[in-house]
């Protein structure tokens, strides 16, 4: 029977001492729980453990931790030679290369060597944990622990649950979590499981917005970061950690959920990919670099010439306000008939439909049409379009009048949903998937997209504040523009949208927040 008493004593073995197994045994050690480090590489393990103690006395010098706890803790470390040293572990951690067949024949080796009271885990970040432990014998005690790079850094844990795995298994390891300091989440197995799988929305929408030219990958960063209030856009963040790690995930998710248009990544990805262009590490990516910075093009002028007169038509009532004051604010006439008069500036705030599509709708000239995002951005940055074929100089009194008040302004090609609003609906549906397939409870997962990828708010949490209703428009409205079904609204979204519920509310029988197996 394993150990569920986890004391001084309790001893951790991980395997594979990269980036990621150095991290869990710098946190383990720091937890209280002795830890063994085995790798197939001579000398790596001991390079780890040297690594990790470095980085748990610079703990000492930032005030983390008194001078005494840090010196325990690297005492609580060794070093064995082979993978036959981790013999006697409670727990073991497998942190090799995320390469399928590799890992299946690791469980293999551990659960020969371990005997049968050891639990067995993976790190992996998006491969099924049912499909590394196939080939062992007692795959009850196969479980997923998922950390975050850089681990020491990251919050959060995913505790995942194999369709064997023992509940018991799962409680321990949500201990030993809290115990390394770590908030830990579970999650069913699956595909990317909860943050990797989820995450991979803010991708897939921003690249197939870049793809159709919509907006330039600058344009689409600073609308996420400043409307969306995320901490990096896509693109810069894509670059940051490498598109060689991001595009095989984008392409493992779609092969492994058989080709569900949802995680369908673009051409311009590839290119990225097999062109060697992947970030800051080879000095150009998404963006060039320089003495390791990244360059940014700079934003156009804001015109700042004013019109005469506007016509505005609003999908909500308190947007239409929103616009009829900016524009009294700055002695700008605001017509009040049911058509525009001939001179006057259509401005439209739709909600889901592109420039175009609104303007035939409402019999208005879409040379003197422009349209502007009022779901997102108006505050801190607003994102402006016009139909193909638009007067420019419209066009530029249209930005001018939008910018009046020193709020800055994005102009984008046509689209249906703009940008922040679209690449949010596709985050709000893809969390509400997962909820729908119970990977995860809304509340961790809300939790772990906040905490593992820094978003704002939590996919939950965002489309309760749009409301599910706006978010159902929007997916409803990109769907028939399209004809994609990478838009098909989830049936979680769909049915509490229409009944006006929150988007956290359960379904009959799901479990609430780690109160028990999915």
């Amino acid at each position: 029977m394993f150990k569920t008493k986890i004391d001084d004593n309790y001893l951790i073995g991980v395997l594979g001492t990269g980036t990621m197994g150095r991290g869990i045994a710098q946190v383990a050690a720091e937890g209280g729980m002795r830890v063994r480090l085995a790798d197939s590489r001579a000398g790596a393990a001991a390079e780890a453990k040297d690594f990790s103690a470095k980085m748990i006395l610079r703990g000492v010098d930032k005030g983390r931790m008194p001078k005494a706890d840090a010196e325990r803790a690297i005492r609580r470390m060794e070093v064995v030679d082979k993978v036959e040293g981790l013999a006697g572990c409670d727990l073991v951690i497998e942190a090799v290369r995320e390469d399928i067949e590799v890992k299946k024949q690791v469980f293999v080796d551990l659960e020969r060597i371990c005997g049968p009271d050891a639990v067995l885990v993976s790190n992996t970040s998006s491969l099924l944990v049912s499909e590394i432990g196939s080939n062992c014998k007692d795959q009850t005690r196969v479980a997923g622990f998922h950390f975050f790079n850089p681990v020491p850094l990251m919050a959060l844990v995913e505790v995942i649950d194999g369709p064997k795995t023992r509940p018991e298994i799962l409680d321990l390891l949500m201990e030993v979590g809290r115990r390394m300091g770590r908030t830990p989440v579970r999650a069913k197995d699956a595909p990317g499981f909860l943050v990797n799988h989820n995450g991979r929305a803010f991708y897939s929408e921003s690249l197939r917005i870049l793809q159709e030219r919509i907006a330039s990958t600058a344009d689409i960063d600073r609308i996420v970061r400043d409307a969306g209030k995320y901490r990096m856009g896509p693109f810069e963040l894509m670059d940051l950690t490498g598109i060689d790690v991001n595009f095989p995930a984008a392409s493992s998710m779609f092969q492994q959920w058989f080709s569900d248009p949802k995680y369908r990544t673009t051409v311009d990805h590839r290119q990225r990919f097999i062109s060697n262009l992947l970030g800051r590490k080879t000095g150009e990516g998404w963006y060039p670099y320089k003495d390791g910075q990244m360059v940014v093009p700079p934003e156009p002028a804001t015109p700042t010439t004013l019109p005469e007169k506007v016509w505005i038509w609003a999908a909500e009532d308190e947007w239409k306000r929103r616009l009829v004051d900016l524009a009294r604010a700055k002695m700008i006439v605001v017509e009040q008939g049911p058509k525009p008069t001939a001179g006057s500036i259509c401005i439209v705030a739709p909600l889901g439909d592109d420039a175009t599509t609104t303007a035939t709708r409402l019999g208005l000239d879409p040379a003197q049409t422009v349209a502007v995002d009022m779901l997102y951005g108006w505050e801190t940055r607003r994102t402006v379009m016009a139909p193909p074929g638009a007067d420019e100089d419209s066009v530029a009194k249209g930005l001018g009048y939008l910018s009046s008040d020193g709020v800055k302004i994005t102009r984008i090609n046509d689209s249906p949903g703009f940008i922040m609003p679209r690449i949010q609906a596709a985050i709000t549906n893809m969390g509400s998937e997962l909820c729908q397939m119970q990977i995860a409870t809304p509340d961790d997962l809300d939790l772990a997209l906040r905490l593992a990828l820094n978003y704002p708010e939590g996919p939950l949490e965002a489309g309760d504040r749009i409301g599910p209703k706006r978010v159902l428009m929007l997916l409803e409205a990109l769907q028939a523009f399209y004809g994609d079904d990478r838009y098909r609204p989830s049936p979680w979204l769909k049915r509490r949208a229409l009944l006006g519920q929150s988007l956290k509310t359960l379904e009959r029988g799901s479990a609430a927040t780690g109160k028990k197996k999915m």
